[in-house]
This record gives C-alpha cells, structure tokens and sequence, in this order.
C-alpha cells in the first residue's frame, strides 16, 4: 500500500484513493458505494478501504453519482418563513419523515417577495431536486416535478394539496361560541397573499349564516401585516377597541394574532374571558402555556407536514402511479381558558 497521501489541497477522487490503495477504481467504487458487490471483496479490503476514505477525507462527487443513477435523493422545500408557530411545526413534521428516508432538502424563504417567488423554484431545480413541497406558497408554473403543497387550494396537474377542513374548523369554532352564548363576535379575516384565508372566511360566513349568526363588517378586522408577531393582531383590535366594544368574542386567525388582540383588550382594561372570548387558529406549541391559556382550532401541522413529505417521496418513487390531487386533514377544538359564557354588553360597551 502506498503511504504516501494525496496533496491535501486537492479533492481526493476515486482515482487519487484507487492510487493511494493500489487497489482498481471498481474495487474501490464497489465498496465505497455500498453495492452487494462488496460481499465477494474479502472484509479486511473492505475495510481497509473505509479507513482510508475516512482518514483522507474523501467525499463522492455526489452529483455525477446522482446523475448516473438518474437519482439525487434531494427535494426542496420553499416556505414564506421559518416563524415559530404554524411553520416551525409543519417543518418539524416535514424534516422528521425526510430525514428517517434519508433524503437531503434544500429549504427557502421568499418572504412574500415577487422576484423570490418566482425564481427559487427555477433554482432548486437547477440542483436537480427531484420534486417540490409548498408551505403556505403559490403553486409556481412550468414546473415538471411532482409537488405537494400544505395549505395550497389550487388544483393542478401533477399537484397533491394537503389541506385542512376549514368547513369543520369553523362548526367548531362557532359552534363553541354560541352555546357560550356568543351573539356578537368580532372576526379577522387572514392577509390576501395567506393561503388559507380565502377558503377559510368562506367557511366563516357559511357556517355562521347556518347557525343564525350575523356577521357585522364594523367589527370585522381584516389583516394586512407581513408578520407572525403579535403586532399581528394587536394593532387592529387596539385600532377596532378605539370606536367599538360592542362584541363579547373574537375569533382570530391565528393563535399569534390571538395573543396580540389578549394583549390589546388587556391594554384597555378589558378581561380575557371575563369581558371578551377570544379564541385562535393552529393551536400552536405557545397556546396552552399562555395567559390565559388560548382556546383554538388545532390544526394537526406536524402530521400535515410529515403526510407532505410521504406524499412527495411516494410520487417520486412511483411517477406513473395514481396520487390524490387532496388529502383533507380534520381540526379539532381545544378549549381552554380565553373562552367563557357571553357577558351582557352593557357591561363592556
């Protein structure tokens, strides 16, 4: 065996090893790649070979192997931004189930930015990534991977959407609310570039039309901040707080817009349930551990993330078999402390 090592300014190669071994690129391929091959290499080459890998460092050109094997085992993940709350729990639910399939993801953040959002799939493409998965982000075109899309609503071909029951979330919610005794509730409707919020206030207004509930536009809030702070929610029920308390709940859109709007009502010596119920949406890991602990809609994010990240594996795995264009995910209710019977608005107004 040579001793000599190769110069440890430069990539050592498969050939560079070969060399440095004495041993056939092919031998050396064979063992390095973990064929079944190996088996008929007797185990003291094995390791022999393993040892000299690790002690000088060599890595595969991994993307000449991927492109001979038509394969990259990579994916990537475009997300508006990694937040705590609603994100970091759909990308835990994610990483989770492509980690244990040993597949490497590229992650990227466009923050709502035009030029991003139309550039980064072209450039997670150009790393040979070998399908799509979306968090709360606009379907991008021309695009020849399969995609899975959380939160997503638009049908498309080659697209699966992982959505939740945005219809039962709201019989939940309202439903909660009015046996409370809950006449008079102040709803947000989510930011116009949020996934969800179309399908979500269409759920809102059908299911309260339903029940009997009215929905009046001078206590509704509609969000505009491009934020997962509590400046989320605070600045418009501090702003609605300023020429109305004619409500006894609030149904957020978030649980982070919820623990903005607690503060905004305690701001103004107003009591969470005591003088207004509030109630959120997600049921993030924040929510039972506020004050009050956050009555919400849980939306089960870390299983949605993991079932998106199955999904895109299985496609790839399986490009000409059938795939669902939805999977529907069922929310639940958790109620806590934020929600309690309706006051006489007398005593608020």
């Amino acid at each position: 065996m040579k001793r000599k090592a190769p110069n440890g300014e430069q990539r050592v190669t498969l050939g560079t090893l070969a060399e440095h071994l004495s041993l056939s690129k092919t031998t050396v391929s064979v063992v390095i790649s973990g064929s079944p091959a190996a088996k008929s290499i007797p185990p003291e080459t094995r390791a022999r070979i393993l040892q000299a890998a690790k002690e000088l460092h060599y890595r595969p050109h991994y993307l000449a192997r991927s492109l001979r094997r038509n394969r990259t085992m990579s994916v990537g993940v475009i997300v508006p931004e990694l937040g705590e709350g609603y994100f970091t729990l759909v990308m835990n639910g994610v990483e989770q189930h492509l980690l244990n399939q040993h597949y490497f993801y590229f992650t990227a953040s466009h923050y709502w930015k035009p030029d991003l959002l139309e550039n980064y799939p072209r450039m997670l493409l150009d790393r040979a990534v070998e399908g799509l998965l979306l968090v709360n982000t606009p379907l991008p075109e021309n695009v020849d991977v399969p995609i899975v899309s959380v939160s997503g609503h638009k049908a498309a071909k080659n697209v699966t959407n992982v959505v939740l029951d945005h219809k039962r979330a709201a019989v939940l919610a309202l439903r909660h609310l009015r046996d409370l005794g809950h006449r008079r509730i102040a709803f947000m409707r989510g930011q116009t570039f949020t996934a969800d919020t179309d399908e979500r206030w269409q759920s809102i207004v059908q299911t309260a039309r339903e029940m009997g509930i009215a929905i009046d536009p001078a206590i509704c809030m509609s969000l505009e901040a491009n934020t997962w702070s509590p400046q989320l929610g605070y600045e418009p029920v501090t702003e609605l707080l300023r020429h109305r308390r004619d409500f006894t709940a609030i149904f957020c859109f978030n649980d982070t817009s919820a623990f903005g709007a607690i503060r905004a009502l305690r701001d103004v010596g107003m009591r969470v349930p005591e003088d207004v119920s509030v109630i959120g949406f997600d049921d993030v890991v924040g929510a039972r551990f506020a004050t009050p602990s956050l009555t919400t809609v849980r939306q089960p994010l870390f299983e949605m993330g993991r079932t998106a990240a199955e999904l895109l594996l299985r496609r790839i795995a399986h490009p000409s078999a059938r795939c669902p264009a939805q999977i529907v995910m069922q929310p639940e209710l958790m109620v806590r402390e934020s929600t309690s019977k309706a006051r006489a608005l007398a005593r608020i107004a």
